[in-house]
This record gives structure tokens, C-alpha cells and sequence, in this order.
């Protein structure tokens, strides 16, 4: 069953065009990477599955109905820099996510159930500053997952981390998808990480180049591969195949 569809989506800012002829459905409960080289429109693509764009010619669907072009507590999203309130504690910065969908019952005891989930419940009054790199990046994700969104966009999320700290990540963000029975859309530019991940990746690219006239050509999706049934030869063909895409 396909949560999210996309029609012949184009995005167009003037008289450049940045995405064009987008059209792939996502299955409910897939974790999608989509990789491709900078300024080739991967954020823009979150950025209208999240609401905070809308299409300029297409349609966007979320469960057969027209997608509302507005972020919703349905769609959360965590970005490569710590989208947190550093005025606020670890606790606070979590209810705060809870009390904007107007709750106000329990409100403390279920965000300190998901900070405790994403391995900060010792943390619970310390303040973002105080916090590694990894630890932000965990409470950024129980911010996002405090709302019980279906899908889950993440926009360079393990980008600024170190290889240790993005394994322990990998394995957070691998073990809360399953658990929470999440959608993911994640944005990555480390190939390796799309293929670990992912269960399809998905190269954003443009089809069509031309040197007089660079911005009238937008991207779309040039690989689409499901990876349901690796193979360890087909898996490292295609992730040279998509490192060339996105290099």
C-alpha cells in the first residue's frame, strides 16, 4: 500500500527549474534513501513532503488524498543541524512538541518515556550545550517522534558525526523505524549509508544537461532501486552505479 504518491511533480522558482517529471509512490513502512549530488533538489523533495513547499505543476498524495501544502504532526523531520531550543532542558524541548498539538494530560511522563526510549533518560534537565553532537541528534529525534508521526523525513541526520557515533545512530534510528512502524525519507550523501539503511534508494539527478541553459533542466528520479532482496554482487554494482549519480 502506498502512504505517499507523487504525479508528474515539478518545482520551479522563476525561470529555474529545480525538480521535474517526479512520479513514484513510497510504501507504507519503507525507509527510503535518496541520495544525488548537491543543489540537485533532495532537500526540496523533503521540503514538499513535509509541507513546507508545494508542487508547481503535479500532485503530491498522502493516502489518496491531496497533500496539504503545510507541515502536520503526520510528518516529522530531523535535520543534519540540531533542530533544538537551546533556551530550553532535554525534558522541555521534548514536551514542548506535545503541548503544541495541544495536549495537556501526561504530557511529562510520555516525553520522558521517549527520551528514555532514545537513550537520554539520565539527561532529562541538562541543557542542549551540554549535550555531544550524538546526544543532540538523539534528542532532535525524540522532538520528531514525540508527535507519533507516520513519516519520518531526515535531512542529512548522521552528517556531522563521528563514525562511531553515527554507528550507534544507525542502529537508533534502524531500531525506532521497526519499532514505531515509521515511514523514513532520508537524505544522504554517504552511499554506504543509503545502501545499510535503506530498504530503496533513490538517486536524485538531472536526466537532461545543457551548458547554454543549465537551469531550465530540473531533477527527477534517475535510479530507483528496491532492495527487499540483496545480493551482495547487484548491491555492488548499483552502489556504484548511484556513487557515479551522485558524485
Amino acid at each position: 500500500m502506498s502512504v505517499l504518491s507523487f504525479r508528474d511533480v515539478w518545482v520551479e522558482y522563476g525561470e529555474k527549474i529545480v525538480l521535474e517529471k517526479v512520479s513514484l509512490d513510497v510504501a507504507e513502512g519503507a525507509f527510503v534513501s535518496i541520495v544525488g549530488p548537491s543543489g540537485a533538489g533532495k532537500s526540496t523533495f523533503l521540503r514538499l513532503v513535509l509541507g513546507q513547499e508545494a508542487p508547481s505543476r503535479g500532485r503530491i498524495y498522502l493516502d489518496d488524498e491531496p497533500l496539504c501544502p503545510e507541515p502536520g504532526p503526520d510528518r516529522g523531520v530531523v535535520f543534519q543541524r540540531y533542530s533544538v531550543f537551546p533556551h530550553m532542558t532535554v525534558l522541555k524541548n521534548v514536551m514542548f512538541g506535545v503541548q503544541c498539538k495541544g495536549k495537556s494530560t501526561n504530557v511529562r511522563e510520555e516525553a520522558v518515556e521517549m527520551l528514555r526510549h532514545v537513550g537520554l533518560g539520565d539527561n532529562l534537565d541538562a541543557y542542549p550545550a551540554a549535550l555531544s553532537g550524538g546526544m543532540q541528534q538523539r534528542l532532535a529525534i525524540a522532538q520528531a517522534l514525540i508527535t507519533h508521526p507516520r513519516i519520518l523525513l531526515l535531512d542529512e541526520p548522521f552528517g556531522a558525526l563521528d563514525p562511531g557515533v553515527r554507528l550507534d545512530m544507525h542502529e537508533l534510528i534502524t531500531t525506532l523505524w521497526r519499532e514505531h512502524g515509521l515511514t523514513i525519507l532520508m537524505v544522504t550523501h554517504d552511499i554506504k549509508e543509503a545502501f545499510k539503511l535503506g530498504t530503496r534508494v533513490i538517486a536524485i539527478d538531472k536526466r537532461r544537461k545543457d551548458p547554454q541553459a543549465p537551469h531550465r533542466y530540473g531533477s527527477t528520479a534517475v535510479y530507483d532501486f528496491p532492495l527487499d532482496k540483496p545480493n551482495a554482487a547487484i548491491r555492488k554494482e548499483l552502489e556504484k552505479m548511484v556513487g557515479e549519480a551522485a558524485a
